[in-house]
């Protein structure tokens, strides 16, 4: 049948399964819009605030229920609106279709109003970007988008389309999908040579990453790790992947790593990489980390091996597909004395801070307790992303929905929205500092038009916390423009965006706080007001070993207080 191209954007997003748009309208997308208005029973849009909040949102979405986020912008500002959120989802490989319009084809190329090259600006932070001039394409290439977003390793893609070809028709047929993730194949003598690898080592040492969460090898990688008898430590992007309350858990790996992980991995003579890419923040020094170990590498992506660190054997396939493959063949394996090594490090370097005073690791335990686990948690970055991480515990892949790879400041609110969309049943929380909330805390009202009931920590401390942290520590205090001095009151912002709000000043008030937000039934905002001068720990310094992390004692034994 003959459809426009805005029906057939329509019909192929029904197609695909999609169910959630979160996106903003302009001149060259109306056409879109229009036709989406007559499927506005089958299709919910979400209307943000900003453009940069429908990538988040569509991100969001995308990480907490694991099908592909779909977000629509303009041409022009609306469509570079969306490059910070394209490239905080390419960067932790979150499958998303971005889909704006342009100018008409015979306008493009000449500086018309509004008009960009939207795929060459993006197409660095991409796994693919198309620019639909002729209708008659505009069907197949919506479908490759998807396939190309979801298969392998997922990320997002671009579909550009003139507006011309939006209003012009062409035959529609529709078309069955096949979600199949096309993942590579992997040779059977991989595995041989990874199982003797494993069945060899006397250290063994799981570092799980977070192709895990993407691939769904959750339960295949605590029978792995089961088996194994080896201690499990996880990146960022990871948490919820290993049952953060087993153990055999160690804790988070790098910078802001536990010690106990990051002595771990340097002890031991077989580290294993699950779905993991070496990042700077996980490696510190490459040239000495994991010194004593032979290095197993198992990733989808064969561009990931041997790039940052370099391994004695290697399997590039989906991580579930090659644990299961390893697990049918792993006889059981037992390392008691380095298991009980690990057990006595976890005795002896516990996370710990000041409860004597409020403090964002006390609002995250008592979060915890009160949700009982059962609750996903979005993140800004800074300080209060490592607490979030640190001192919650994860039971369950996409509960923690964080910006990694790219570190974006105003990334939570809109990824939490999304997250509550995707998972109307599940309690969303988001942990921002002050300095990332003002960022996009504009999306409060995207909340509290369609009343989602998210609740919104700000762990307000008037400082740009972890940038003021590496001041202290490495910048002699010399504390260039990271002090907020300003008259902001969030609790009014937030009420006149139209949410509940409520400060917080002692830990009895964050008790009571938290217990008013999860019973409400509707956007809320905890102004958590916490000192400047507390930091993240442990920690380890900018280049050096992972084997030199610290803690705040061990910095004033240094300092020889």
């Amino acid at each position: 049948m003959k459809l426009t191209g805005a029906e057939i954007v329509i019909a192929c997003l029904k197609e695909q399964g999609v169910d959630t748009i979160f996106g903003y309208p302009g001149g060259t997308i109306l056409n879109i819009y229009d036709a989406l208005y007559k499927h506005q029973d089958e299709i919910k849009h979400i209307l943000v605030s900003h453009e940069q909040g429908a990538a988040h949102a569509a991100d969001g979405y995308a990480r907490a229920t694991g099908k592909v986020g779909v977000c629509f912008a303009t041409s022009g500002p609306g469509a570079t609106n969306l490059v910070t959120g394209i490239a905080t989802a390419y960067m932790d490989s979150v499958p998303m279709v971005a889909i704006t319009c342009n100018v008409n084809l015979p306008a493009l190329g000449k500086d018309s109003f509004q008009e960009v090259d939207i795929a060459g600006v993006t197409m660095p932070i991409t796994k693919h970007g198309f620019i639909v001039k002729d209708v008659s394409y505009l069907a197949d290439t919506l479908r490759k988008a998807f396939d190309i977003a979801r298969s392998g390793r997922p990320g997002p893609v671009l579909v550009d389309i003139t507006k011309d070809s939006t209003s012009n028709e062409w035959d529609y047929v529709e078309k069955k999908i096949d979600f199949d993730k096309k993942n590579p194949s992997f040779e059977e003598t991989d595995i041989e040579t990874a199982l003797k690898l494993c069945q060899s080592a006397k250290k063994p040492f799981i570092y799980v990453g977070g192709g895990v969460v993407l691939s769904g090898a959750d339960k295949e990688l605590k029978e792995f790790a089961e088996k194994m008898d080896a201690p499990v430590c996880d990146t960022l992007m990871a948490k919820g992947a290993f049952d953060g309350t087993s153990p055999a858990y160690t804790g988070m790996i790098g910078m802001h790593g536990t010690k106990t992980s990051n002595l771990g991995v340097s002890e031991c003579d077989l580290l294993i990489a699950l779905g993991a890419r070496f990042s700077d923040r996980v490696v510190g020094n490459a040239k000495k980390f994991a010194s004593h170990a032979k290095v197993l590498h198992i990733d989808i992506d064969a561009a990931e091996i041997n790039k940052n660190i370099k391994t004695t054997a290697h399997i590039v396939g989906d991580v579930k597909e090659v644990l299961t493959a390893l697990n049918a063949k792993l006889t059981k394996q037992s390392h008691p004395e380095w298991m009980a090594h690990i057990q006595d490090m976890k005795a002896q370097f516990p996370l710990t801070y000041d409860s004597s005073k409020l403090s964002c690791p006390f609002v995250m335990e008592e979060l915890y307790r009160q949700t009982g686990g059962d609750a996903v948690i979005t993140t800004d970055v800074g300080q209060h992303q490592m607490w979030a991480s640190q001192y919650y515990h994860y039971t369950k892949p996409r509960t923690f929905i964080s910006s990694g790879g790219l570190g974006t400041m105003g990334y939570g609110l809109g990824a939490c929205i999304g997250a509550k969309v995707g998972n109307p049943d599940k309690t969303c929380i988001n942990i921002a500092g002050d300095g990332c909330f003002r960022m996009n805390m504009n999306e409060l009202a995207t909340a509290s038009r369609y009343q989602i009931p998210i609740i919104q920590v700000l762990i307000n401390n008037h400082v740009l916390g972890m940038v003021r942290q590496w001041q202290t520590l490495f910048y002699g205090k010399r504390y260039s423009n990271t002090v907020l001095e300003d008259k902001v009151d969030f609790c009014k912002v937030a009420e006149g965006l139209g949410c509940k709000a409520f400060r917080v000043t002692t830990k009895e008030e964050a008790k009571e706080a938290i217990a008013k937000a999860l019973a409400l039934k509707e956007p809320v905002v905890l102004d958590v007001i916490i000192p400047e001068d507390d930091k993240v720990f442990p920690m380890v310094s900018p280049g050096a070993s992972i084997k030199e992390v610290f803690d705040e004692a061990d910095l004033k034994a240094k300092e020889g207080k």
